[in-house]
């Protein structure tokens, strides 16, 4: 029974997902035979997805259901050539309150947060996602809704599709981000040409999910084997265990978007056809290699999460004329949920980013031969592993206890290098 328990406590959202696959699976099941009409397929998505919320956040699945309430409200009343503005106001108010409130709970109450909360403003994040990926759609004619149907049978037929996008059980806990033009498109295809059965590849991805939760299983317990202290350790010793640090909050989450992967392919989304090939990649955040493989800060930044990175890119940095990088970055710790550590790490992302693309653009035109080109990815590397080490120190442990371990371990010294090199650059354009 201990087991059980600590398997519950270590890994509730992985738990939480694999109670859905089964449902997934009859779902597909029923989709494909043709006992599910298109109305029950968004019916099933939709009614598991209220049933999830509850299940795993109890009274707090309530933020959930306004959210999705407000913005149908909004669909139907507000006109749709400013359509995006309101709805993106009135969803970030809304979960700007509930990051402040948590803040308040813990640091001027000092009260434990309930962790139902906890996920509940994690789905309102994924929920945000969603809903201002629509209305962007809707303003900019992506996506037409027309809500003055005569009959209350369409009316329901036109709401049905849009509910269902934005509580669907299979997104609703974890990513990826699909466009609402997508989802509707998956939910006719899964009739009218079914995916091969997924089971063979969920299989594999679970298989995944299990080596990844091994590796960072026996990095935690090396980690505490061998844990860091200042008086005694080398400088190398403390950059490495800091190092490791991050690579266990990071292999976290590339688990849970592995087996988000795996309910979303449960449910036979995510298969595509590209030419001769075909795949279940439709639906994906990347890979650990290709994701630990980038050589540019750059790079990491846009494989990290990359659906996530394709809805900034799209919500923020192509509609701002001015400071893009910086106010896309700033716009994420605002969306992270406004945490000291959230300040230090995006904006130092920001900083690092804007550097590597001022450092390769000055140093690549130098690398004429293949060592020097093999000896600069190299050193690019591990300053890209050591600033993103930084990075997700700050921001998952939010506090001013990320800054004090990355000073004692002067880990902090690789992005405040770049930071400086930055600097330099500019105040060379300058003169």
């Amino acid at each position: 029974m201990g087991s059980i328990d600590w398997l519950w406590e270590q890994h509730r959202f992985l738990m939480y997902q694999c109670f859905s696959l089964p449902f997934a699976f009859l779902f597909y099941f029923l989709a494909k035979r043709g006992y599910l009409s298109l109305t029950y397929r968004y019916l099933s998505v939709c009614v598991g997805g209220c049933v999830l919320a509850i299940l795993t956040m109890g009274v707090y699945s309530v933020l959930l259901f306004t959210s999705a309430f407000v913005f149908i409200l909004l669909v139907c009343s507000v006109d749709h050539s400013c359509i995006h503005a309101w709805v993106f106001g009135v969803q970030m108010l809304w979960q700007t309150f509930w990051h402040l409130l948590i803040q308040y709970r813990e640091y001027y109450l000092h009260e434990p947060v309930d962790i139902r909360l906890f996920l509940a403003v994690s789905s309102l994040m994924l929920l945000t996602q969603r809903i201002t990926s629509v209305s962007m759609d809707v303003q900019e004619k992506q996506v037409v809704l027309l809500f003055n149907a005569s009959t209350h049978k369409r009316a329901c037929g036109m709401f049905l599709p849009l509910i269902s996008y934005t509580l669907n059980f299979t997104t609703l806990l974890g990513g990826p981000l699909c466009s609402y033009s997508q989802f509707v498109s998956l939910m006719e295809g899964i009739k009218l040409n079914p995916p091969p059965n997924p089971l063979g590849v969920v299989s594999l991805k679970l298989i995944q999910v299990l080596l990844l939760e091994w590796v960072r299983y026996c990095l935690v317990y090396f980690l505490k084997c061998n844990a860091y202290d200042p008086s005694s350790s080398t400088v190398l010793n403390g950059m490495l265990w800091v190092w490791g640090a991050a690579h266990v909050l990071r292999i976290q989450y590339y688990a849970h978007w592995k087996i988000s992967e795996c309910l979303n392919n449960a449910a036979g989304l995510g298969f595509c056809e590209s030419g001769y090939t075909t795949n279940w990649s439709g639906l994906s955040d990347r890979d650990f290699w290709t994701i630990e493989a980038s050589s540019h800060i750059s790079d990491f930044a846009r494989r990290w999460n990359s659906t996530t990175a394709s809805w900034l890119r799209r919500l923020v940095y192509i509609r701002c004329k001015h400071f893009k990088l910086f106010m896309t970055f700033g716009f994420s710790l605002w969306w992270h949920g406004l945490h000291l550590g959230h300040f230090v790490g995006f904006l130092t992302w920001a900083a690092t980013v804007k550097a590597d693309y001022y450092i390769h653009r000055y140093l690549h035109p130098k690398l004429s031969s293949k060592w020097k080109q093999l000896l600069y990815k190299c050193l690019s590397w591990i300053n890209t592993q050591m600033i993103v080490t930084c990075v997700v120190i700050t921001v998952e442990l939010r506090n001013m206890s990320s800054l004090r371990l990355l000073s004692v371990t002067y880990m902090g010294l690789f992005p405040l290098s770049n930071i400086i090199v930055l600097f330099i650059f500019l105040k060379v354009n300058t003169v």
